[in-house]
This record gives structure tokens, C-alpha cells and sequence, in this order.
């Protein structure tokens, strides 16, 4: 029960951390790079975020797999709301 508790905590915190740090990062330093802002960006960067964090969830007894693919996700969700900032902030 409490290595359960744990894995969802730590799965909520990647996600967590992958969403906002990548909004951020997209919104301040990436707010004038054209390849960005492209419609594709969110894919790719959520794509390699999973490809990153494979080899460090295989690693770790208490997530796996769906640790990796939702913090792919939250990281692809990040970058294309970081997108959506940069737009509403330059109209």
C-alpha cells in the first residue's frame, strides 16, 4: 500500500514538475525560436521527454512505465500551452 502511495506521488510530482518547467522554459527562453512555435514541437519534445525518462524509471523499483509516458505527456502538454502564452502575450 505504501509503495503504491509512493509511485503516485512520485508520478504526480513529474508530471508536476515536467508540465511547469517546460511552460516556462518555452514561454521565456524559447518565446522567439520559430521551431517552437511550430505546430509539431509539442509531439517532439513530448516524444523525447518519454525516450529520456525510460531508462530512469527502468531503473527504479517504485514507477514504471505510465510514470514515463505521463511525464512525456505533461512535458509535450507544457510546451504547447507555452506556445499559447507566447502567442497571447505578442498579439
Amino acid at each position: 500500500m505504501i509503495v503504491e502511495l509512493l509511485g503516485l506521488a512520485a508520478t504526480v510530482a513529474a508530471a508536476g514538475i515536467g508540465y511547469f518547467q517546460s511552460r516556462r522554459f518555452v514561454r521565456g527562453r524559447l518565446r522567439f525560436v520559430d521551431a517552437a512555435q511550430a505546430p509539431v514541437a509539442p509531439w517532439v519534445s513530448g516524444v523525447a521527454a518519454s525516450a529520456v525518462a525510460l531508462p530512469v524509471v527502468a531503473m527504479l523499483p517504485v514507477v514504471g512505465l505510465g510514470t514515463a509516458l505521463i511525464f512525456g505527456a505533461s512535458v509535450g502538454i507544457g510546451v504547447a500551452q507555452g506556445k499559447r502564452d507566447v502567442r497571447r502575450l505578442n498579439a
